[in-house]
């Protein structure tokens, strides 16, 4: 599984923002308005300003995020499963939103996560251009590799605005992914023991 990249490496430097906000203004005149109306003067900075915080994810480092790992568990070695994580992507295909929750869960070996670092963790992948068969894997293989716990659970349900808003253009219709690994991937009884617990209410 070649999912994660942990920073962004580009050859090639990246752009100043001012260069960015020019890109902006082409992509507003190919459209066919005009940049230099009222309405749209700072609609380049702040599509700028937008992307920081929507692509946060390529200046993550997924050590950093998961980081701090905690031994006193008083030998709990059940699933832990944080769900209904509320995630908002961007498809890498056409720039368009995609949203969606995550459910996360791992069986511990000695170690546990705190909580919100699951969350965050589904956050970092999210800022970032995506397929959610990616970001599906990225999440399963950032905790594995950092917790090396006995097995690890992600079920990710979205709406793509790529094909609600375009092309087929139906809206309402989800996409469900899933990935296991370890005593999940082996083990029918978990994997169906954690779907329903995510689906239990």
């Amino acid at each position: 599984m070649d999912a994660i990249v942990k920073k962004l490496s580009v050859e090639a430097p990246r752009p100043t923002r001012e260069e960015a906000e020019q890109a902006v203004r082409t992509l507003l005149l190919w459209a066919g308005d005009d940049p230099e109306r009222e309405g749209l003067l700072d609609t380049p900075a702040r599509v700028a300003k937008a992307y920081e915080e929507l692509f946060s994810g390529y200046g993550a480092d997924i050590e950093d995020v998961l980081g701090r790992t905690f031994e006193e568990v008083g030998g709990y070695d059940d699933m832990v499963l944080v769900r209904d994580i509320s995630f908002f992507s961007h498809c890498e295909h056409h720039m368009l939103p995609v949203m969606g929750k995550a459910h996360v869960a791992y069986l511990p070996k000695g170690r546990v996560l705190g909580l919100s670092k699951i969350a965050r963790i589904v956050d970092v992948f999210a800022k970032r251009l995506q397929t959610q068969e990616n970001m599906t894997a990225q999440i399963a293989q950032a905790i594995d590799e950092t917790l090396l716990p006995r097995g690890v659970a992600v079920f990710l349900e979205a709406e793509h605005m790529c094909m609600a808003m375009r092309g087929i253009q139906k809206t309402g219709s989800t996409t469900l992914t899933t990935t296991f690994t370890g005593a999940f991937k082996d083990n029918a009884a978990e994997q169906a023991r954690f779907m329903s617990m995510v689906r239990s209410r």
